[in-house]
This record gives structure tokens, C-alpha cells and sequence, in this order.
């Protein structure tokens, strides 16, 4: 049995300890927002927060979440008013959408340590967040969006 928090709700589950986190949230909790991508850690769609930092969900065991808190991309938002949400719809970032649930992920962590991220910024904290569709600029203009809404207390 392992024990932790996706999303800020207590779950239980009776998996394998080695079975990975990604796994375990889509087939065994229906968090199915988490993409498999790659499976190799390389490529950023199975990102989730885990005690407040990013991890790769396909590579990581569930029993490393044991007595962590996740956040999975549906608990980022579950009406799409997080302000990342919001500039990556005004700005129409997704084209196919399938790795856009990581790269909001890692944009959030962006912005929570760096509230005003300069290109550069961007650029470093979505470096192995791969978009196959190449929507890089939006995605950078999205979080500078994103960015100004948070800084004007536009935040939920």
C-alpha cells in the first residue's frame, strides 16, 4: 500500500512500489491529464509536481510519492483559471496539445520561483520539454501572459 496526496486529496493505493508514478495516476486514480510520452524521462509531457518541485512521472516510482503531496496538471486547475490556463488559451499555444499538460507544469514551477522570467529564464526552465508541433513562441509568450496576469493579482 502506498499513501500520498495528488492534488490535495489523501489517497491510498495498492500498486506495486515500482510501478511508476505516471502509471499510477492515470490507470489506478483516472488523473489521465499526464501524458506518456517518451517513458525515458526525456521528453517532459508526464510532468507532475511533487512536493513542489518537477519530476518526470514515467521514470519515478509511486513509492517516491509515499507521504508527498502530487500535483498533477488537473490540480492546477480544475475550471481553467489559473492564469496559465488562461494565456495559453489567449495566446492559442496548443496544436496537437499532447505535451502541453508538462509544459504547463513546468511553466507553473517557472513562475512560482521566478514571478517576472526573462526569455532566457523560459527558455532554461522549459529546456526537455519537448513540442513536437513547435509552438516554443507561444508557449514563451504565454508565460510572460501568464506572468503579467500574476503580477497584476490576476491570480485565482
Amino acid at each position: 500500500m502506498v499513501s500520498f496526496s495528488v492534488n490535495k486529496r489523501r489517497v491510498n493505493l495498492d500498486v506495486d512500489p515500482s510501478t511508476p508514478l505516471l502509471w499510477a495516476l492515470r490507470e489506478n486514480l483516472g488523473l489521465t491529464g499526464t501524458k506518456y510520452g517518451c517513458g525515458i524521462a526525456q521528453c517532459g509531457a508526464c510532468t507532475v509536481h511533487l512536493n513542489g518541485e518537477a519530476i518526470r512521472s514515467c521514470v519515478a516510482p509511486v513509492s517516491r510519492a509515499a507521504g508527498k503531496e502530487v500535483t498533477t496538471i488537473e490540480g492546477l486547475s480544475s475550471d481553467l483559471s489559473h492564469p496559465l490556463q488562461r494565456a495559453w488559451i489567449a495566446e492559442d499555444v496548443p496544436q496537437c496539445g499532447y505535451c502541453q499538460s508538462g509544459q504547463l507544469m513546468s511553466a507553473a514551477l517557472l513562475l512560482r520561483e521566478k514571478p517576472q522570467p526573462t526569455d532566457e529564464d523560459i527558455d532554461e526552465a522549459m529546456t526537455g520539454n519537448i513540442c513536437r508541433c513547435g509552438t516554443y513562441p507561444r508557449i514563451r509568450k504565454a508565460i510572460h501572459r501568464a506572468a503579467g496576469m500574476m503580477a497584476k493579482g490576476e491570480a485565482r
